[in-house]
């Protein structure tokens, strides 16, 4: 059923906690309901909201905003290899990741305690700790606002990349992810390919998935701060992806600086949070925005700032990367 708000106040529909306003919010269920939304009349300016974790509102937004409040999860198929999941976009992510758990399915427990519903993990590709969504996505089911039909594109048409995809892309303010389609596995399949997570699971006893589970969890609570407590949106900066020659310049100076292969290997992926570190910004602050003391990735807003504070204090931070190491980073967040 449809629920629509006019001049909403978005600052409990924000991670960051920014004191902004939209013009109408309209909280939707089916396709069928976005079908007679867009049939009528709507501003030509729309975009979806969903739990407003990736996204920094620097101004009031005067147009429509789309979220997606379904939160059912239907088993589709199972063999005695995997279950196939249909789950409808209003679900809380880490909700998802913990059902899992609970049912003894592998392939999301990396992506523990990452907040934000279900519709918005293909639009990012969100990752962590050595996994993607696009692991386990097969299909996801949107609504063509241009055509007022419903398109399900498998896996490989969904173009993902590193926190990337089409619906960042060719078919961004066209389509509204309504349901994704996972597969998840009943066989171990643990990833331990990261220091902090292959020593957090073994304290706990073993590559089991609640001891996994546990161990990203508390991983992430030491390192990043709650947005139920401290405005922010997790990592607000990508890490850079630059030439092998960048990478190689970079590491005759620091030999200690993280770098990742990539599936070109003509390029390298660099951690962000370490070139910001290496500025030494960790924990620097200039009036209501700051960088999190244990965490470079991640803008916080200290209590009463606005959007366009925050993205100016994260401009400075990107001067800072390139003057000192010559690399741009970009940001992760989606900023209106």
């Amino acid at each position: 059923m449809i629920q629509r708000y006019e001049q909403i106040n978005l600052r409990d529909r924000n991670s960051f906690r920014v004191e902004q306003r939209a013009a109408c919010l309209v909280e939707f269920e089916t396709a069928e309901e976005l079908r007679s939304l867009f049939a009528a009349r709507v501003p030509d300016r729309w975009t979806v909201l969903a739990g407003g974790n990736n996204i920094l509102f620097t101004r009031d937004y005067e147009g429509l905003l789309l979220t997606p409040v379904a939160r059912g999860i239907e088993c589709l198929e199972e063999d005695a290899a995997s279950v196939l999941l249909r789950v409808e976009a209003g679900v809380e992510w880490d909700d998802l990741v913990a059902r899992a758990v609970d049912e003894g399915l592998w392939g999301i427990e990396n992506l523990s305690l990452i907040p934000g519903k279900a519709g918005a993990a293909p639009v990012q590709n969100i990752g962590a700790y050595g996994c993607e969504a696009k692991d386990v996505i097969e299909r996801v089911h949107c609504f063509d606002t241009e055509t007022l039909r419903e398109r399900v594109l498998e896996r490989d048409a969904c173009a993902f990349g590193y926190r990337d995809s089409i619906f960042k892309r060719e078919l961004k303010g066209r389509v509204v992810i309504t349901a994704i389609e996972v597969r998840l596995g009943r066989r171990p399949q643990p990833g331990l390919g990261y220091g902090d997570v292959e020593r957090e699971v073994a304290a706990r006893g073993g590559a089991t998935l609640r001891n996994i589970r546990e161990a990203i969890c508390a991983i992430r609570r030491a390192k990043l701060p709650d947005p139920a407590v401290t405005g922010n949106a997790g990592s607000f900066f990508k890490n850079p992806v630059v030439e092998r020659a960048t990478a190689e310049r970079l590491l005759a100076d620091h030999p200690d600086m993280p770098h990742y292969a990539t599936a070109d290997p003509a390029r390298v992926k660099l951690a962000a949070g370490w070139l910001i570190d290496r500025t030494g910004l960790k924990g620097y602050a200039e009036g209501r925005v700051g960088i999190h003391e244990r965490q470079a990735l991640v803008l916080v807003n200290r209590g009463g700032a606005t959007g366009a504070e925050v993205i100016a204090f994260a401009r400075r931070v990107q001067q800072r990367v390139a003057e000192r190491f010559g690399v741009e980073i970009d940001t992760e967040v989606n900023i209106l």
